[in-house]
């Protein structure tokens, strides 16, 4: 997608179309006046009305783009806005779209909504008919300050192509994403900069990584590691540490899982590819911060070398772990790897990202994802950067009273507390292996694939928490 940011004066290209974002209740004349008037459009937010061949408009097309109540509008509306006005064009036939917004403010933020909207994962289609592909292939933003919203867009274009990475990541089937080639593609983030090093199985059995192990043993795909090392901060200031489950298809193992929807599981690995993404955006736009990014890839098979329910596993951390589910396998991964960050790097604070219950689905939908933590501070600035990114979170509880229930009879632990509080028991299993260190988990099962479409995602591999994560680093840690 090509964007440019251009004065409201500027003459149209050929084919364009024209999009107006208007307030609910403001005056239109014209041709949209008009219009409007022999409609229900009332400007309302997310309302668009079509006019072919406007009168007294040099486009092809205008559409009204309704952004709500002028008094509630910022600059999350005029991404949205901007959004909705691809989105009801982007198939028309039309190769141009030029966006008007109020006051010309925030343009650089509606081009991050275009970004955003018009992200595609269609390389395994070979016959989709032409007239379904979209024709724009150039969106020009109307401004008043045409310099500064292209020196404001560069961290958000950044952002906008991490973004996209992790959506490829979460939607590639897992017979083209497994744990190596996954591996290979975080590697990929060496030509911006940052530092890689892969674990493979060796590395981990020495270093005594038997949960993370016993998940991926009963797969022909070798289970890795990867460690994504950013360095734009002051030399010896601790990283932040962000830490990804990144199960690259979960069948359940031993404990399978139902037959329907098991095709979804090759999402199982969207906290692998938040954490993946995340350190793209910061490599992307030059964060001045230390960030290290950790990701542990498995894949999660029944055959005859798979761990049993009833087997005892010793962590990294030498805390053993009874199987009870072998379908609550992400905690396991989460154990060792978070273990590994902690004791090697010694991080300011640790998050980590995991598609880990249904648990979660169940209290929260698909609208927030389900936070826990150790640190207030922390839990407090996550809370804000969701609500000003739209990838919001609800804080969960913590307490003794869940942590008994994963207590084991022959180990020091098992891996699942049963029904009652699932989400809440596999946060307690996590932050056995955290010790002092300011922590919060992200359940984001509800938020990281098949969450439903938006103005700004249209993708089923949603990209969920590389927004969230950007903005908490940029607002709250970069220096």
């Amino acid at each position: 997608m090509d964007i440019e940011f251009v004065a409201a004066t500027a003459a149209l290209p050929p084919k364009s179309a024209l999009a107006r974002i208007v307030f609910e209740g403001g005056a239109l004349d014209g041709a949209a006046g008009q219009a409007a008037a022999a409609s229900r459009f009332t400007g309302a937010k997310g309302q668009t009305l079509d006019i072919l061949a406007p009168s007294g408009v040099d486009a092809a097309r205008l559409v009204l783009v309704g952004a709500g109540k002028k008094d509630a509008y910022d600059a999350m509306g005029a991404e949205h806005a901007a959004a909705t006005a691809y989105s009801a064009v982007k198939a028309s036939g039309l190769t141009t779209l030029r966006i008007e917004l109020p006051n010309g403010a925030d343009a650089a933020r509606a081009a991050l909504g275009v970004r955003l909207a018009s992200y595609r994962f269609d390389k395994y289609r070979t016959k989709e008919p032409a007239e379904k592909k979209p024709s724009i292939a150039k969106v020009q933003i109307a401004t008043t300050n045409v310099d500064g919203s292209v020196a404001d867009f560069a961290p958000l274009a950044a952002l906008a192509d991490a973004v996209s990475f992790t959506r490829d990541l979460v939607s590639e089937p897992a017979n083209v994403l497994y744990p190596v080639e996954f591996a290979r593609r975080a590697a990929q983030l060496r030509k911006l900069g940052v530092g890689v090093e892969i674990l493979d199985v060796k590395a981990m059995r020495k270093l005594g990584m038997g949960a993370l192990l016993g998940v991926g043993q009963g797969s022909t795909q070798e289970s890795r590691i990867a460690i994504m090392r950013w360095n734009g901060g002051k030399k010896g200031t601790p990283p932040l540490a962000f830490i990804g489950k990144g199960v690259c298809f979960d069948t359940g193992g031993i404990s399978i899982k139902p037959a329907a929807n098991m095709e979804d599981m090759k999402g199982d690995m969207a906290g692998a590819a938040c954490v993946v993404g995340l350190m793209h955006a910061l490599a992307g736009r030059k964060a001045k911060v230390n960030a290290i990014g950790a990701i542990g890839l498995v894949e999660n098979m029944p055959d005859g070398n798979a761990q049993r329910p009833g087997d005892i596993v010793t962590s990294m951390s030498g805390q053993t772990i009874e199987i009870i589910n072998t379908d609550a396998e992400g905690r396991l991964v989460l154990a060792d790897v978070v273990h590994y960050v902690n004791t090697r790097f010694r991080p300011k604070f640790m998050i980590d990202l995991a598609t880990l219950t249904g648990a979660i689905i169940v209290a929260l939908g698909q609208d927030y994802a389900g936070m826990f933590a150790n640190d207030d501070k922390l839990s407090e600035q996550l809370t804000k950067a969701g609500l000003e990114t739209g990838e919001r979170v609800w804080r969960m509880p913590l307490g003794p009273e869940y942590d008994k229930l994963i207590d084991s009879k022959f180990a020091d632990m098992k891996n699942t507390g049963g029904r009652s509080g699932g989400s809440i028991t596999a946060a307690q299993f996590i932050g056995r292996f955290v010790g002092k260190t300011p922590w919060a988990h992200l359940d984001i099962a509800g938020t990281g694939f098949a969450s439903g479409s938006s103005d700004i995602n249209r993708s089923w591999g949603s990209g969920w928490g590389v927004r969230l994560l950007d903005r908490l680093v940029a607002e709250e840690y970069e220096g």
